[in-house]
């Protein structure tokens, strides 16, 4: 199983940007799709962003354009560029494999957008 450690978060003001990490565990073959999640309190966690096996990329309706989901094999790193970040977007984010079983759910970082 695949572990992933999410870094890059802290607190923005309304209109920042931030660049979020998820370094997996070992090689990211095998582990696609895979998604950035959140969750914010009182709130089930959801979806933010997807990326597949050759690249497709899927989000959120209320993040498109805002955020985008990125991959760097070499590294075994996933990255969720956000920018123009809204209060509602405050939450722990995390990522994880879409595959079941495949990934564990790390601690996430948390995302405060505060002014």
């Amino acid at each position: 199983q695949v572990q992933f450690v999410e870094s890059g978060g802290g607190l923005v003001q309304p209109g920042g940007s931030l660049r979020l990490s998820c370094a997996a565990s070992g090689s990211l073959d095998g582990i696609f799709p895979m998604g950035w999640y959140r969750q914010a309190p009182g709130k089930q966690r959801e979806m933010v962003a997807r990326i597949r096996t050759l690249g497709r990329t899927n989000y959120l309706e209320s993040v498109k354009g805002r955020f985008t989901i990125s991959r760097d094999n070499a590294k075994n790193t996933v990255y969720l560029q956000m920018s123009s970040l809204k209060p509602e977007d405050t939450a722990v984010y995390y990522c994880n494999s879409e595959i079941p079983g495949r990934g564990s759910w790390g601690q996430g970082t948390q995302v405060t957008v505060s002014s």
